[in-house]
């Protein structure tokens, strides 16, 4: 019930946003002028480009170096706050900018590793984590526990019923 209301409202709430922007715009343009309007909504863009553009290599050259990135999900709210700075409006300027503050940024960070987490996306990753062997030197090598019995090793559940989490005095 609540996703078809979503969806059934979704048309509206973004014809809204979109119309708000635009009227922000057309009041920001009759105060500055045109000109300067059309500048900050260019250098916005840009602005956007260069923080996605700065994400993007920070993450590739973690990646290349064969270590997880620090702080995946710094690197996507990093990369929503560029795209909303290049969105045009200066209402999702002003959200992309928040995105890119450090505090503001850093709570954000929990909701990409939330929807991670959940549903069959969850199971994917997690079943990915397990299916990693690390080298010593940080390399990640690809693959497979087999049983001595031949069988496959099923990453669903844990071989022993040893005591997890246990605190020892």
């Amino acid at each position: 019930m609540r996703g078809s209301r979503i969806k059934r409202f979704l048309p509206l709430l973004v014809a809204a946003y979109v119309l708000l922007e635009l009227w922000i715009v057309v009041e920001l343009a009759h105060l500055l002028g045109w000109l300067l309007v059309l500048a900050l909504l260019v250098g916005g863009a840009v602005l956007g480009g260069w923080v996605i553009k700065r994400a993007g290599l920070r993450a590739l050259r973690a990646t290349t170096a064969g270590r997880l990135p620090e702080g995946d999900a710094r690197t996507a709210v990093s990369i929503a706050g560029g795209v909303l700075l290049i969105l045009p409006g200066f209402l999702s300027d002003a959200v992309g900018l928040l995105c890119l503050l450090p505090p503001v940024a850093k709570s954000l960070q929990r909701i990409p590793m939330r929807l991670l987490r959940r549903g069959p996306l969850g199971d994917a990753v997690r079943l990915q984590e397990q299916m990693r062997m690390h080298r010593p030197d940080g390399k990640v090598v690809r693959g497979e526990v087999i049983h001595e019995d031949g069988r496959p090793y099923d990453y669903s559940h844990r071989d022993d019923e040893g005591p997890y989490g246990e605190l020892k005095k």
